[in-house]
C-alpha cells in the first residue's frame, strides 16, 4: 500500500519444529544484531526496548515511507544489507531479482507461524506470501475498508452491505471514496447477480473485463448519483463527511468509523455481508541475512500477542497475530472485538496485487463518477 495511506490512518511454514530463539543464549551463531528495514512506525522505541530486553539481540532500525523505496533499497543492495523486511504483501513481485528468484528465503520452520490468523496465512498465498510453492512472507498487520452509518439516522437490522449506501433513506448522504465504492459496490452487485465479476477479481484479469465490469458498475452507480453526498481521499475528508457535510453512511477505512464512534456511540463501523476490503502488510527473511537466527527471533517476538498488542496501541493498526487485541488497551480491544468477529474474518475481501492495466483503466471510470 502506499505511504499517503499510511499517512491518513497516522491521523486518527511448515517443517519439522525447531526451539524457538527468544534469549541472547540461544543466539550464538552470529553477530548478536537483527538488522530490519521497517515502515517508519512500525518498530518504534518501546518495541526495540522489550526485544533487546527479551532476547539480549541488539536490534538495528532503517526505515522507508513506501514500499518503492524499499524494493529500489533491496534491489540495489542485491538482496543483502537486512534480515528482516516488511513489504506490503501484494508487492512481493518487486522483490524478485534478475534470474526470477525471490529476495525472500522461505520462512524457517523455527518462525511461529501458528501464531498468525489462520485465515490470513490460507489467503495470503494468493496475494503474494507464497513463491515456487514455498512461504515466504507471513502477514503481520492490515486493515480495512468497510461501512461506516449513523446508527440513529440510519437504522439498519441485520448485517450492514455495500448496497445500503444505495438506499432511498441515504440520498444526498452517502460518503465514499471513488476509487474504492466501485469495488464495494461492484461486490454487492456480484453478490446478487446484477453484475458478475467473481467477487471483482475479474478486474484483475484483463483490461477487457476490467472495462466491463467497472463500465456496468459505474452505469449502475451513476443512475443512483443522488445518492452522492460527500468524496473524499484522505482520514480528514472522511471524518468531515460526516461531521461537516451532513452524511449519513459511507464506505470508510476502519480508523475513520472506530475514531467517530469514540466520539459518538451512533456511528457504527461494521463490515458488509459481501466481505470487508482489506489491506494486508508481511514480514520476512531475506536470502542474504547475515544474521537468519536473529531474524527467527525477531519474528518471534513480532509474533506474540503481547507485542502484536503493544504493535495496535502504538499505531492504530490491527495485528495479524491471533489474540493480540487481548493485550491491547480496553478501547481498542472492544472495538476490535465487536467489529472483527471469527465470521468477519473468515470473510475478508483482499487487496490484490495490481495489475499493469489496473490502476489506469480505474482512474478512467473514477473520472466518470467525479465528473457526475
Amino acid at each position: 500500500m502506499s505511504f499517503t495511506r499510511r499517512s491518513a490512518l497516522k491521523l486518527t511454514a511448515a517443517g519439522a519444529a525447531a526451539p524457538m530463539i527468544l534469549k541472547a543464549s540461544d543466539a550464538l551463531a552470529s553477530s548478536g544484531t537483527v538488522k530490519v528495514f521497517a515502515w517508519q512506525d512500525y518498530v518504534q522505541p518501546n518495541i526495540i526496548e522489550a526485544f533487546e530486553a527479551e532476547t539480549g539481540i541488539q536490534l538495528e532500525l532503517t526505515t522507508y515511507g513506501s514500499n518503492d523505496e524499499a524494493e529500489s533499497t533491496v534491489r540495489a543492495n542485491g538482496g543483502k544489507g537486512f534480515d528482516v523486511v516488511f513489504p506490503s504483501i501484494t508487492n512481493s513481485g518487486g522483490y524478485v531479482d534478475d534470474s526470477g528468484d525471490s529476495f525472500f528465503a522461505p520462512i524457517p520452520a523455527a518462525v511461529n507461524t501458528e501464531n498468525v490468523i489462520t485465515s490470513f496465512v490460507r489467503d495470503s498465498a494468493g496475494l503474494g506470501g507464497v513463491f515456487k510453492g514455498e512461504q515466504i512472507l507471513l502477514p503481520f498487520d492490515w486493515g480495512t475498508e468497510g461501512v461506516t452509518y449513523n446508527s440513529a439516522s440510519m437504522p439498519i437490522e441485520g448485517q450492514v452491505s455495500y448496497g445500503d449506501l444505495w438506499a432511498d433513506a441515504a440520498k444526498g448522504k452517502a460518503a465514499f471514496r471513488q476509487k474504492s465504492v466501485i469495488m464495494g459496490t461492484g461486490l454487492y452487485l456480484d453478490a446478487i447477480g446484477a453484475v458478475p465479476s467473481n467477487r471483482m477479481l475479474d478486474v484483475y484479469k484483463s483490461e477487457d473485463d476490467a472495462r466491463r465490469v467497472w463500465g456496468e458498475v459505474t452505469k449502475w452507480i451513476l443512475e443512483r448519483k443522488d445518492n452522492f453526498g460527500a468524496f473524499w481521499n484522505n482520514a480528514t475528508e472522511a471524518t468531515a463527511a460526516f461531521k461537516e457535510a451532513g452524511s449519513i453512511i459511507g464506505q470508510t477505512w476502519d480508523t475513520t468509523g472506530l475514531l467517530l464512534n469514540r466520539e459518538n456511540s451512533d456511528y457504527l463501523y461494521r463490515a458488509p455481508k459481501e466481505g470487508i476490503v482489506t489491506w494486508l502488510d508481511s514480514f520476512g527473511i531475506l536470502k542474504g541475512a547475515e544474521n537468519p537466527e536473529q531474524a527467527v527471533a525477531f519474528m518471534n517476538f513480532m509474533l506474540k500477542p503481547e507485542t502484536g498488542g503493544m504493535f495496535a496501541n502504538n499505531t492504530g493498526y490491527n495485528s495479524a497475530v491471533a489474540g493480540a487485541a487481548e493485550f491491547a488497551s480496553p478501547e481498542f480491544k472492544a472495538q476490535f472485538n465487536e467489529v472483527y468477529t471469527p465470521d468477519v474474518l473468515g470473510n475478508m475481501w483482499w487487496w490484490q496485487a495490481d495489475t499493469p492495466f489496473f490502476a489506469p483503466v480505474r482512474n478512467e471510470f473514477v473520472e466518470i463518477i467525479t465528473n457526475a
